[in-house]
């Protein structure tokens, strides 16, 4: 195996185990919330104004998906639709109390696994730290070329 593939295979393996490793937690405190639901509640509690399209590209899934996850969500209580006053079009979502709270019990998950993992992260040099978000970067820009290229729409609608 060469390197390329070494750094993929490893990316994945990564990717694998921490979701494996969260997943546990994150069912245990979050019972009866899909994961879907809890990430479009952290979206909309951190971005002001979310939207269907802005939801749809955050999350790469189209904008009848997003619409469908978030009337789920109105109808459960977690989040409401607003309208600005000047833009009577667009609709945007907001957090309810109930949806805050989810928000705040996924933040402290979130803390939680960061604390676990500081033992690695402290050991990372600001250069090595810098390698490695310069690499992240350029891999993320070649493939939304070759997504573009291929013209494969895996943002909104």
């Amino acid at each position: 195996m060469n390197k390329e593939e070494q750094v993929i295979m490893g990316f994945r393996d990564l990717f694998n185990k921490m979701t494996s490793l969260n997943k546990i937690k994150m069912e245990d405190s979050l019972q009866g919330y899909k994961p879907s639901e809890v990430h479009c509640i952290e979206y909309i509690g951190r971005n002001v104004d979310s939207n269907v399209t802005k939801l749809a590209e955050s999350f790469y899934m189209t904008s009848g998906a997003i619409s469908k996850l978030t009337k789920k969500l109105i109808k459960k209580g977690f989040i409401e639709s607003y309208q600005k006053p000047d833009n009577k079009k667009e609709i945007y979502f907001r957090l309810t109390e109930q949806g805050k709270v989810i928000d705040k019990v996924h933040e402290e998950l979130h803390k939680e696994f960061q604390e676990r993992d500081k033992a690695v992260f402290e050991q990372v040099t600001e250069q090595q730290f810098d390698s490695m978000l310069s690499f992240v970067e350029k891999y993320s820009s070649h493939l939304d070329a070759e997504i573009k290229k291929l013209g494969i729409n895996i943002k909104a609608e």
